[in-house]
Parts: structure tokens; C-alpha cells; sequence
């Protein structure tokens, strides 16, 4: 092959990189469109907004909001079970379309993925038994903690917690929530909501909520580049804030309406 050939076929080559590249950014949205189906990466280890029923199916207000995404792109929910550990790099390397399970917005998050209007209020908080004296983050000096590693739990705590803290980092939530419940650590960094549930299922820790890591809605996640999808979904959350549904499966699920959510 001549160097004018050889030249020739590697534009042709990179030509053919750059358009499947452009095709791949920008088309997720018809893809969905095409096979009637979306993934949603959704959680199952994270009450109420995700968990697994006694008909051993996911249900929670993560779950509901998919399958309210879904039916209005006109497709099947394919739901993805994730841990928060992995929820981004499934959506970075293609597993699923998008991320409806407790995404909260951060900078290092948002130089790889796009998010929507918020869809759900959220907030981290430290619980621990009532008869646990905790005033302020000086006083976990010496205690232990069990977190979810890579939630923002997780991130939250780190800024705060003195060097003192034993932080214990599990795997998934349902970990977390065990390591706590059954004595394993002494306070745990997590939802309000599940916060909210420990204090309901396990009652004799006589646990209650002792400071506010971070208020930070949920959003829906879609990749990075992917304008069309992100723009449909913005539409359909927008229209769920405006007739009420957003508040419906506020109420159903955290027991209070989604409030002034941010767009």
C-alpha cells in the first residue's frame, strides 16, 4: 500500500470512529424509542426508596418513579438492581440508560453524569441510640460507625468525622443497616428514611436521629452527552411536579409531599 493509500485509509478509519462515537453519544434515546424497552438502574437495599417485597419483587418510591419514567417514554422498565458503589459506572460503561435510585448531586459526579430536575426530597443523617450522648461531630471521637461505601453518606461523613471515628465501611445497605442493628458499631451514617425504618423494625435500639450530615435531593442520572434523553426525561418530571404526582409518591413512601424540589 502506498503512503497516499495508507493515508487515505486511516481517515477513512478515524472518519468511521468519530461518526459511530457521535452515534453512540446521542443515541440512547432511540434506542429506547426503537425497542420499547429502557434499563433503569434501580436500588433494592436502600427502604423506602428501594427494597425487596415479600413477593420478593423491588418496590419503594425509586421503584414507582422508574416505572412512572418508563411508562411515559412508552416502554417496559427493564429494572437493574445496583449498589451505590456501582450505580455510575453501570451508566458509564452502558448496563443501563439511566439511574433512578437515590443519585445525589456532586461535583465529581456531574463531570461524568447529567442530571434532571430533582424528582425526590433526601437528606443523610447520624443515628444512634437515644442514650448514645452525641451533641456534634466531636463527640463520634472514639465511636464507631458503619456507612455504605461510596454513598454520599459516605463522602458527607468523611468531611466531618474527627480523626478519632472509627468509620466502617460496608459493601451495600443492607450490611450497613445489619452491622448497626445488631451491635456491630455504635451509630450509622444513612437516610433519613432508612433511619426512619430502623427506628420502626428494631425498635428495642431505641435509636433516633442525632445530627444532619447533608440535605441533598435525588435526581435521575443519564450519560454524559446524551441531551435528547435528558431533555424527554426533564419533561416528564416536570410535568409529575406539576400534576401532583411527584407529591404523591413523596407522601406514599417518606410520609410527607416532595415539597420545593430544585430543577
Amino acid at each position: 500500500m502506498t503512503l497516499t493509500l495508507r493515508k487515505l485509509a486511516l481517515s477513512l478509519l478515524s472518519l468511521t470512529a468519530l461518526v459511530s462515537g457521535a452515534t453512540h453519544a446521542s443515541g440512547v434515546l432511540e434506542q429506547i424509542e426503537r425497542t420499547k424497552k429502557v434499563r433503569i438502574a434501580i436500588p433494592t437495599d436502600y427502604p423506602p426508596y428501594g427494597m425487596v417485597g415479600i413477593d420478593m419483587k423491588p418496590q419503594g418510591l425509586d421503584i414507582d418513579m422508574a416505572r412512572y419514567v418508563a411508562g411515559k417514554l412508552g416502554t417496559k422498565a427493564e429494572l437493574i438492581p445496583v449498589v451505590s458503589a456501582n450505580r455510575v459506572p453501570y451508566l458509564q460503561t452502558g448496563k443501563v440508560d439511566i439511574v433512578i435510585s437515590t443519585l445525589g448531586k456532586t461535583e465529581e459526579r456531574a463531570k461524568v453524569v447529567d442530571f434532571s430536575h430533582s424528582y425526590s426530597p433526601f437528606f443523610q443523617a447520624l443515628f444512634a441510640p437515644k442514650a448514645l450522648a452525641i451533641k456534634d461531630w466531636n463527640d463520634l471521637s472514639g465511636k464507631t460507625i458503619s456507612v455504605t461505601r461510596g454513598a454520599m453518606a459516605d463522602a458527607e461523613l468523611t468531611k466531618v468525622a474527627p480523626a478519632g471515628a472509627q468509620i466502617r465501611r460496608f459493601e451495600d445497605h443492607i450490611a450497613t443497616v445489619s452491622a448497626f442493628v445488631t451491635g456491630q458499631v455504635q451509630t450509622i451514617a444513612t437516610s433519613a428514611g432508612e433511619g426512619d425504618a430502623i427506628k420502626k423494625q428494631a425498635a428495642k435500639l431505641d435509636s433516633e436521629l442525632k445530627l444532619i450530615l447533608k440535605v441533598s435531593p435525588n435526581f435521575i442520572g443519564v450519560a454524559k452527552g446524551e441531551a435528547a434523553l435528558l431533555e424527554r426525561i426533564n419533561t416528564i418530571v416536570l410535568e409529575a411536579k406539576q400534576n401532583g404526582e411527584l407529591d404523591r409518591l413523596s407522601k406514599k413512601w417518606l410520609g410527607q409531599p416532595a415539597g420545593d424540589l430544585p430543577l
